[in-house]
This record gives structure tokens, sequence and C-alpha cells, in this order.
């Protein structure tokens, strides 16, 4: 049963949580895969007992005083399983608990590298930045190499392709016209002058061409380098972001299992109250009628019977299913139902009126009036008496006999068992026989108790003595 109910509590929580066990777990370690792997576990199944029922059970009056024990002990069984389920879900609202903040502490460190990998994008795009403006600069020198280039262009090719010429074969003009050999000279002169210059300039222009076309490789190498770096600082923000969203919708989640459960602890904590309130009323009860079991087998054998307190008499006569009297009537003495409200009309000892006193109580009556078993007993005498009317014999056992004449009718039969203050009979309208009261005009109910063939004064048995019944014939 407890690990029924441990499996019930622990597989709980939303499928959903296995995609954020999948993101958290790359990030979090070793010390959550085992939590993360549970919580993904957790949404497999809902959790019963959050919702049961928090009632223990019947009233413990409401048990018959046969059942006492077992339901004790069923009692105590299922409280035993609410205590075992109450510390198992405590435990699960410790690592819950625990897991929140564990998932708490691992917020300051997200952020910090969260921030830091900010830090370092923001970096590396100043620094693309700058190598882009360089590599602006770089084009922008490289095209202005290029326009002074092409203004010489012309030039150059027209000495070149001269310089081409000479070099393929001499001047004819010298051979030809050798009296313009001052002017051949002057340009052979200008010629070798101009060379080496040119050759230097064209050697310098190569030479700055290939150093921006060198730089130029560079920039853009360390360009892609530092788009690559960006895009992976990029990534890493995008994965510490999406850790931070799945690590605050488990706190959400986890927040809302702490709340499940603490609200099945409730749940239980109140159901446990309940069933030690029901043990508590159930052993009240059973030592209730373990006294009167107690009381009635000494009355039985002839000892002195204990007293025995109101809450054990209570009890006694609460058990709805007796089939025999629920204490000895000694120990009732006090606690006996009165077997109708009523002006007393004589009392216990009063004169009769011829002499004699009365051996019971005569107690007015209204017609139609039910008239209630004063005490448990069994009916030894149910019928017309006499001049007496309907009359009642009820033995209460330990030779205990109750009388109750003047009735109209009876709704007993011989050997019935009868329970305290249920109905008898009813009251008609007629006048008690001269016998008992000569001188009283009404119907009105005769009650006498004996033990053995010894009359006994009723005075002092009754639970509540109504203060009509307070007259001044009464002993």
């Amino acid at each position: 049963m407890p690990g029924t109910l441990l499996l019930s509590g622990v597989i709980r929580r939303d499928v959903r949580l296995k995609s954020v066990g999948e993101t958290l777990i790359p990030f979090l370690g070793t010390r959550r895969r085992s939590l993360l792997a549970l919580a993904a576990l957790a949404g497999l199944f809902p959790m019963a007992a959050a919702g049961q029922d928090t009632e223990a059970g019947p009233a413990p009056e409401n048990i018959p005083n046969a059942e006492l024990d077992d339901a004790s002990l069923a009692a105590q069984s299922d409280l035993q399983t609410v205590e075992d389920t109450m510390a198992l879900t405590a435990e699960r609202i410790a690592e819950i608990r625990a897991e929140i903040e564990a998932l708490d502490s691992d917020a300051a460190q997200l952020a910090l590298e969260l921030t830091a990998a900010s830090q370092r994008i923001d970096l590396a795009s100043d620094d693309v930045r700058v190598i882009e403006e360089r590599l602006e600069e770089l084009f922008a020198s490289e095209r202005e190499i290029g326009i002074r280039l092409d203004g010489h262009d012309r030039s150059i090719s027209n000495l070149l392709a001269s310089l081409q010429r000479i070099t393929a074969q001499p001047p004819p003009a010298i051979i030809v016209d050798p009296s313009d050999a001052l002017a051949s000279a002057r340009a052979a002169m200008l010629l070798g002058s101009v060379l080496p210059q040119m050759q230097a300039r064209a050697d310098r222009v190569t030479e700055d061409l290939n150093a921006i076309a060198q730089v130029k490789r560079s920039a853009q190498e360390e360009a892609g380098r530092l788009r690559a770096n960006l895009a992976t600082l990029n990534e890493e923000r995008l994965r510490i972001a999406t850790v931070i969203e799945a690590r605050k919708q488990g706190l959400e989640w986890l927040s809302d299992d702490l709340l499940r459960e603490e609200a099945e602890a409730r749940a239980l904590s109140d159901r446990a109250t309940s069933l030690e309130q029901l043990i508590a009323g159930l052993q009240t009860r059973i030592d209730a009628v373990t006294a009167a079991d107690e009381a009635t087998a000494a009355a039985n054998v002839g000892s002195d019977v204990p007293t025995l307190d109101a809450e054990t008499l209570r009890v006694a006569f609460s058990d709805t299913s007796r089939t025999e009297p629920a204490v000895p009537l000694a120990a009732a003495k006090g606690h006996l139902t009165p077997p109708l409200a009523g002006a007393l009309v004589a009392g216990y000892g009063a004169a009769d009126g011829f002499g004699g006193t009365s051996k019971g109580q005569l107690i007015a009556a209204q017609p139609g009036q039910t008239v209630l078993a004063p005490a448990d007993g069994w009916v030894s005498y149910a019928g017309l008496f006499l001049n007496y009317g309907q009359i009642v014999i009820l033995n209460a056992g330990q030779d205990y006999t109750v009388v109750l004449a003047g009735l109209e009718s009876v709704d007993v039969e011989r050997g019935q068992f009868v329970q305290m203050g249920t109905g008898i009979g009813t009251m008609g309208t007629e006048t008690p026989p001269a016998e008992i009261r000569p001188d009283f005009d009404g119907p009105a109910l005769y009650f006498e108790l004996r033990q053995g063939e010894t009359p006994i004064n009723p005075q002092g048995w009754w639970v509540a003595q109504p203060q009509e019944q307070q007259e001044s014939g009464t002993n």
C-alpha cells in the first residue's frame, strides 16, 4: 500500500517537462539529471491522492457495540497508512523545495553568463566594425592608385612601345641621316634618364598594390574569424536564454507540484486528525462498553454493581442494536427515561385513600399520549388485567421488574425486548381505578418498580424530574 501511494505521488508531473529536462540537462550537469529524469517521468500518471475524501468514516456513536473492536482496528490501520503516506508526501515536498532552491541558485550564474556573453558579442561586433572600416579604407586606397595608374596608362604604353622598338633594332635615323646624330644622341640620353624613373615608379606601384592586396586578404580573413566568433557567441547567448526560459518554466511547474503536494499534505493531515478522533471516540465507547459489561457480569453473580459515569451510560444506551439491557438497572439509577411527561398525582408511599400507601407513582396523562419504556427489558406480560386497563410488565434483569398500568393500548408483545425510550403503548381517557386513586378524575399512568417482590421508590431513578411532579405528597 505505501509503495503504491509513493508511486502515485512521484509520477505526477506534466509530460511537457521532458522537453525542459532535455534543455536543462546539458547545462545543469550530473547533479540534476536524476531529478530531471524523475520530473520527466512525473507527467505520465495523475496524482490520485490529492482529491481523496478526508472523511474518516461513520461517527463512533453510529457503530454497533459488537463492531467497535473491528472498527477500531480498521481505523488504526487506516491511520497508519495515512501517516506513511504523509511521510512520503513530506519527502516529496522536501525534494521539490530542494529542486526549486537549486534552480534559484542557478539563476544568478545563468544571468552572469548571459551578461558576459552579451559583452563578448558587443566587443566582437566592435572589432568586426573596425575591420570593416579598415577594409573600406584599403579599398579606397586601391581605387585611388588605380585611378592614378589609369592616367599614366597611355604615356607609359607609348614609352614602353618605343623602348621595345629601340630594343628590337637601332634607330634608323642615325644610319640614314648622320647629320642628325645630335638629335639621336639627345633622344637616347632622354630615354636613358626616363626609363629608370619609370621602372622605379612601376616597381613602387606594384609594391603598393601587393601590400594592399596582402592587407586586404588579412583583413578579410580576420573579419571571417570574427564573424564566426560572433555567430558562436550569438548561439551561446541563445542557448543560455533558452536555458533560463526553461528554468522559469521548470520553476512554475515545480511550484504547481509543490502546491499540489502541500494541498495533499493538508488533506492527509485532516484525514489523520479525523481518524485520530474516530479512534479516540471508539476507544471511549470500547471502554464504556467494557465497563458496562463488567457491571452486568458483577450484577449477574450477585456482586456489588460498580458506579458508572454518565458518559459510560450514554454510550451504553446509544447502541440501538442491543438485544439485552445495556447496563444493570441498579447502575442506571438517575438515568432512566420517564414513561411520560405529566404531573405527579400520587408519589410512592402516598396515602391511597383506603388506609394503605401507594407502591408506585401515578402520573397524569393526556389522551393519546405515548408511553415510553422507562428501562431496557423483556416484556413479561402485555394486555388487560382486571380493571387496571392495559398493562405492560418488563423484566429489567437482575430480578428487577417494571409495571406500567392504565394504558388504552399496547404496541408490544410478550417475550419482546424493548429498549429504554421506545414507545410501548398509548394512553386513553379512562380514569384509574379507585384502588389506585379514588379522588382523581382523568387518565393517568401508574408506574411501579420492584426488586423481587419488594416495591422500590422510583424517586431519584429518573434522568430528570419535571417541576410539576414535585408535589407535597411525594416521599
